[in-house]
């Protein structure tokens, strides 16, 4: 029998495949990526894609394998219609969706740009609509169900989005949803987390729950303000929603989107889900996108950190060493190559010991008895303290040097 849990291209806990612990899982047989980065992801401060830099973006989300683009929300400027109707123009692989608020002329803009859905949005919790938007809960209602009416007979997928459907109650929520489904229209139902404030055991009850009274296929939204959306969209999956909403690396407003780099990732190695996603892909996308948007992230961000498979530990580096050649998923839970990483790097900082001196004396050609490699340890250790940094190729030969120059004084 196959371990799930470790293959050649990744190693994790074989707890996740245990019976007691996927026996309630429901995953749909067929499960899409819509990825909002060029619209919900766009709205992180400061971020700005140009037209063509968008047409960019959905080219390498495409050629990922991604199955729904979100190309953009036209009634934001004449920029953002042109590059939707331009990416919708491209005959891309994936379904391109824009972005409406409930209204008919958005819906119109929708059909214009030769979108093949349209995600339409509308506020669901009674206290957002009365204190963020100042309407009154009818109004919202009847926009919903025209707007609906509207796109049905545009001829375009229609999901229905409802903001800050986990601060609503539940009954409510339903019964908002449910009354625009028989008297609007609507082909899936979006549940959003969009501030972020659910956990994954409530999702993934809400979400069965919302599928059993309303029969329709469901989508999953969330957001990153407490750590948890990764784990809430994966919960609405394996509960029954067919869709993830998510974004290039997070990108997003306040804490970010769901990562679509972790959502996908876990499904496969975790959870043996495979959406067909070419995961040798991601650093590479990420990377175009992080650097359009202008955005930075941490070294040592899960699956597209830069320094990710940069190994300093001593105690690691030699992990690395004995294990690489025939059991290179020891010191790693996914193989550099799966998402298009690096190989396993050793490189020299504080934290560097013996094994990391015996492979840049190996890398260089280096020959030095373990006495010198322990004074070269001290001096790396030291040179990193004070530069408060790794160290570069030229900083340890200028080492090996120092301590070869005093062996030979030693014993001349």
């Amino acid at each position: 029998m196959a371990q799930l849990w470790k293959t050649k291209k990744w190693f994790v806990s074989p707890w996740c495949y245990l019976p007691e612990v996927t026996k309630g899982f429901n995953f749909p047989p067929k499960i899409k990526i819509h990825d909002v980065t060029l619209r919900d992801g766009e709205q992180q401060t400061g971020v700005v894609f140009r037209r063509e830099e968008k047409v960019e973006i959905a080219k390498r989300l495409d050629a990922m394998g991604v199955h729904r683009i979100e190309a953009g929300m036209p009634a934001v400027s004449p920029q953002d219609q042109g590059a939707v109707s331009d990416i919708a123009s491209l005959g891309l692989k994936a379904e391109i969706f824009t972005f409406a608020r409930c209204l008919v002329s958005d819906v119109a803009a929708a059909k214009a740009c030769g979108c093949k859905g349209v995600i339409v949005e509308i506020p669901s919790s009674e206290h957002i609509i009365k204190n963020a938007y100042g309407w009154p809960l009818e109004r919202a209602v009847k926009s919903s169900i025209e707007a609906t009416l509207a796109a049905k007979e545009a001829g375009l997928y229609t999901v229905f989005f409802t903001i800050d459907s986990t601060r609503t109650e539940v009954e409510k929520l339903l019964d908002l949803v449910q009354h625009v489904a028989e008297e609007g229209h609507m082909d899936a139902f979006t549940i959003a987390d969009s501030f972020g404030g659910c956990t994954p055991q409530a999702i993934y009850t809400v979400v069965k729950k919302a599928i059993k009274r309303l029969k329709k296929p469901m989508e999953i939204h969330c957001h990153q303000d407490f750590g948890l959306g990764v784990a809430n969209t994966i919960y609405g999956l394996a509960a029954g929603a067919s869709v993830a909403h998510t974004t290039v690396t997070g990108l997003g407003e306040r804490a970010g989107n769901v990562p679509m780099e972790d959502v996908v990732l876990s499904l496969l190695c975790q959870y043996g889900v495979n959406l067909g996603i070419r995961t040798e892909k991601m650093c590479e996308v990420s990377r175009f996108v992080l650097d359009l948007a202008k955005v930075k992230i941490p070294g040592n961000r899960p699956i597209v950190g830069d320094m990710l498979y940069q190994v300093e530990s001593g105690i690691v580096a030699g992990f690395v060493r004995k294990a690489r050649e025939k059991s290179p998923m020891e010191y790693v839970p996914f193989a550099p190559e799966l998402v298009g990483q690096a190989p396993v790097s050793i490189v020299l900082g504080k934290n560097s010991g013996l094994p990391s001196i015996q492979e840049w004396c190996e890398k260089l050609k280096v020959q030095a008895s373990e006495e010198e490699m322990m004074e070269m340890v001290r001096l790396v250790k030291e040179k990193s303290f004070e530069k408060k940094d790794l160290l570069t190729q030229a900083e340890f030969e200028t080492i090996v040097g120092q301590v070869q120059n005093r062996a030979a004084a030693a014993s001349s």
